[in-house]
């Protein structure tokens, strides 16, 4: 398995078990994803308390936690991130740079194409602006990678956006 890490946070945002392609830009990942519901036992121990001395018996307190959400937010805790355009503007143009540093160390090769295509992919972004939901990995790094989630066209697939440089592979 192939873990795809923030490379600013070392957060995890994605694996290769999700349906991806590379944009045909070369620049960004559109990961598949799914809306799904899953549940599990809460370990009631850890909430102190005694259910059934407080009149909640078995048929009252399952002990079930249900869950839904998008797949890649549940399984890697993505987190929510909310973004005014403006603060976005700032946001990536600030990221950009920190991107195009990094590649000036480790593959200088990579910076003019990475440079021409983002300030197109950006344009692109903030056009659709509303369309997109953000996440970030867990730490929520204020300069990390922010995962762009959008909508196919039938309105129910949803599928994120990662540009990839911004990314770290990592084998399992």
């Amino acid at each position: 398995m192939i873990i795809f890490k923030d490379i600013v946070s070392g957060d995890e945002m994605f694996s290769d078990i999700y349906k991806m392609i590379e944009t045909d830009d070369g620049l960004c990942y559109e990961v598949e994803a799914k809306r799904i519901t899953r549940t599990g036992k809460v370990d009631e121990s850890v909430y102190g308390g005694n259910a059934s001395a407080e009149g909640m018996g078995d048929e009252e307190s399952s002990g079930d936690l249900t869950e839904s959400g998008i797949d890649i937010v549940l399984n890697h805790n993505l987190q929510t991130m909310v973004f005014s355009k403006n603060n976005y503007k700032d946001y990536i143009k600030e990221y950009m740079r920190n991107l195009k540093k990094k590649l000036e160390a480790t593959n200088p090769s990579r910076v003019d194409p990475f440079m021409s295509g983002a300030k197109l992919k950006v344009v692109k972004i903030l056009a659709n602006f509303k369309d997109y939901e953000f996440y970030a990995g867990k730490s929520m790094d204020c300069m990390g990678t922010v995962g762009l989630l959008n909508y196919r066209e039938d309105g129910i697939t949803p599928y994120f956006i990662f540009f990839k440089d911004g990314l770290e592979l990592e084998k399992c």
